[in-house]
């Protein structure tokens, strides 16, 4: 079994999220961290601890296969959505639903081969959108917001019950492991606070 050779960024655990516009906000799903890579015909799904999970989630691989570009690195939230929208943690570690699991990209490390890891946030943000602007079922764009807006975009997510925000420095690189760069504040009241992770991701 292949092991992944990139080492995701891990985010450090936050009390409170910034609020100036050197960041970008990104609403934390619930869900398996996953680094999605294409290599021309073949698509491999590495977990956040490298396993290869590549045979698991049929429509993230279909929508890989599906895009223009022939090469690249994602990272991004295996994610299993339920019927109001939010996703579904419980369903998604019962395994009862691999085929219907999707992808939210948050960030591309490699495009058309090329390393974009050493460009700041915002740019690889800008490749990212172009790479997934042809919206293709199975792969999707994660949603961000910039700025001051942070402290109240958190707010709202605690009251819709989501897991919380992870605030990312908007000029930093890509680096793999954990990183002061990236903020993850969580919704204390979310089921997540009280999960361990499990190893086989």
């Amino acid at each position: 079994m292949l092991k992944s050779p990139y080492q995701p960024c891990i985010p450090t655990v936050g009390a409170a999220v910034p609020a100036t516009d050197a960041w970008v906000h990104e609403v934390k799903h619930d869900g398996y961290r996953l680094i999605v890579m294409r290599d021309g015909n073949a698509v491999h799904l590495f977990t956040r601890n490298g396993h290869d999970w590549s045979k698991s989630f049929p429509l993230i691989t279909e929508a890989a296969l599906r895009n223009r570009c022939q090469r690249f690195v994602l990272d991004g939230e295996a994610v299993l959505l339920g019927v109001d929208g939010r996703s579904d943690f419980n369903g998604l570690h019962s395994r009862k639903h691999d085929a219907e699991v999707e992808f939210y990209a948050f960030d591309i490390l490699v495009l058309k081969g090329d390393d974009l890891r050493k460009l700041p946030l915002h740019l690889r943000k800008t490749n990212l959108a172009r790479i997934l602007a042809r919206r293709i079922d199975g792969i999707h764009l994660a949603p961000f917001e910039q700025g001051e807006i942070g402290p109240d975009l958190y707010r709202h997510a605690c009251l819709m019950g989501l897991e919380g925000l992870v605030s990312k420095r908007r000029d930093r690189p890509y680096r793999a492991g954990r990183s002061k760069d990236w903020v993850k504040v969580k919704n204390r009241e979310h089921p997540a606070m009280g999960r361990k992770l499990d190893d086989r991701l």
